[in-house]
């Protein structure tokens, strides 16, 4: 399982306190207890390890679609006013993601960053209706060669407490690169132009830069 650079400070950690732990253990308590000690710590390590797992991802070519930026399930699928960018209707595709989902983000569509901007916030969980707008949050913009912008913001949840976003604004990127990363699950708004043709529903699950979320028309 590869690990993504996000958790290699936070398993390092994690490490080094299970190593004391365990050693302290060898000292204080019995041979059966110092067993089930060490069986316990390499469950710890691997429940946390995943969160950062990092798996190979094959983005289809093209720039007739928009991929989904992130692993989970879809939890909303509808028209919305946006008022932080684009002021006006888009087509707004969420995705939730859980403790078990992989947590990088990757960009939708090719082309160049146009805004970015992180907003202090609230801690709802992540599937709340007011999420999008009240937890902290960063929004990114992303115009491709044609003009046609697509809006994804990373939305932290009720454990989800550090979003990272790699991409500045004016550098160029490709569908399926690193966007960032949002530590132990939150979720992911994708907003859209209301024409285009969705390709997904609710309850459907995503993969992060392969799942196809909607095609221009």
């Amino acid at each position: 399982m590869r690990i993504h650079r996000e958790g290699h400070p936070t398993l390092a950690t994690l490490a080094a306190a299970l190593a004391i732990l365990n050693i302290l253990a060898q000292r204080l308590l019995p041979v059966a207890a110092r067993r089930g000690l060490v069986g316990v710590s390499g469950l710890i390590f691997g429940l946390v390890a995943q969160f950062f797992r990092d798996p190979a991802r094959h983005t289809p070519p093209g720039d007739g679609w928009v991929i989904a930026p992130a692993d989970g399930t879809v939890v909303a699928v509808e028209r919305i006013y946006e008022n932080e960018y684009f002021h006006n209707e888009r087509l707004k595709i969420s995705i939730y993601m859980s403790a078990s989902n992989v947590h990088l983000n990757r960009v939708p569509v090719t082309g160049s960053i146009t805004y970015r901007c992180y907003h202090p916030g609230q801690y709802l969980v992540a599937f709340h209706p007011k999420a999008s707008e009240l937890n902290e949050r960063n929004t990114v913009v992303i115009a491709d060669a044609g003009g046609r912008q697509v809006l994804v913001r990373q939305i932290a949840g009720l454990l989800a407490r550090r979003i990272t976003c790699y991409p500045a604004v004016g550098q160029a990127v490709r569908a399926g690169d690193e966007l960032g990363f949002i530590k132990f699950g939150s979720r992911c708004d994708v907003f859209l132009p209301p024409d285009v043709q969705a390709c997904v529903a609710l309850q459907d699950k995503t993969k992060g830069g392969e799942t196809i979320l909607a095609l221009w028309r």
